[in-house]
């Protein structure tokens, strides 16, 4: 019966029927595995906004007092660069979703590992001096 409240204990269920936990040591791998994934998570998700920022370059004074007479960008370059952000946004994604569903196992270990590891990485990785300012929709399912 899977726990619809929180709850603390070894055991736990996450992500498949064969990653169980029985003790304290495997539970404590398991842990750890969220928090690594977790910091896992910023790093892509810094990753790919750099990359989006170096790909899209950023807009020259002439382009931006014309706007509508700027190239509308195109050929392989761009192409390929659209589609390496849209890769490493599908991987980021699916890293998300993974951690959710280790959040929904319900068990307060899991959440804390995983919140800790999204604070440890942002910290590490996404809370730099130059801040990039990129303005989008962080939601995958938006």
């Amino acid at each position: 019966m899977m726990h619809m409240t929180f709850y603390w204990g070894k055991q736990v269920t996450l992500l498949f029927d064969s990653w169980k936990t029985d003790s304290w040591t495997s539970y404590g791998l398991t842990l750890l595995a969220c928090f690594i994934f977790s910091v896992f998570y910023q790093y892509m998700e810094d990753r790919r906004i750099r990359f989006k920022v170096v790909a899209t370059g950023k807009p020259s004074q002439s382009s931006i007092d014309t706007p509508l007479l700027q190239r509308l960008g195109g050929g392989r370059l761009s192409c390929l660069a659209k589609f390496s952000t849209a890769v490493l946004f599908g991987i980021n994604s699916a890293i998300g979703y993974l951690l959710m569903l280790a959040v929904m196992s319900f068990n307060g270990g899991v959440f804390v590992a995983v919140i800790l590891g999204l604070a440890f990485g942002y910290l590490v990785f996404r809370s730099g001096a130059e801040e990039l300012v990129v303005v989008e929709n962080p939601c995958a399912c938006a």
